[in-house]
């Protein structure tokens, strides 16, 4: 029954000594929460204006943007299969590719019509893209 109860008492030990331990843990890139409050949050308002008013700015900044320019910030995802500047790597070479071609191709690995190599990864990637993503890539590829 000693036997029992000693591995017990230990494990329960270890567990208060590291709660009490990791309470006070500061990792430096853990989001604050709640830290900013009073005059700090009255200055990050006047600074930065509020939420409502950045959303608001986003997304004016969003509809006066060209085609290209929405389909740049959208490539991020596309960089680590087709490179940076979409000379390829893992993926094909997009560049000098029409946006006709990209918004093709994107159909169909949309529709799971394409098969190779890379196909599973393209079938997620473009299931979540809408018509206007596909046309604003292709507009972006266009530039390349």
């Amino acid at each position: 029954m000693k036997q029992f109860y000693i591995p017990g008492l230990a494990f329960l030990a270890a567990a208060v000594l590291l709660a009490i331990g990791y309470s006070g843990l500061d990792l430096p890139n853990q989001a604050r929460v709640h830290d900013c409050s009073g005059e700090c949050y009255e200055q990050y308002v006047a600074e930065n204006g509020t939420i409502l008013e950045q959303q608001r700015a986003a997304a004016e900044a969003a509809a006066s943007a060209s085609p290209a320019e929405l389909g740049r910030e959208a490539f991020g995802a596309c960089q680590a299969c087709h490179g940076a500047d979409g000379s390829g790597g893992v993926g094909p070479s997009l560049v000098g590719q029409s946006q006709e071609f990209v918004v093709e191709a994107l159909t169909a690995y949309k529709n799971r019509e394409t098969r190779g190599p890379q196909s599973s990864v393209m079938y997620a990637t473009a299931g979540g893209l809408s018509e206007t993503d596909m046309s604003n890539l292709g507009a972006y590829v266009e530039t390349l």
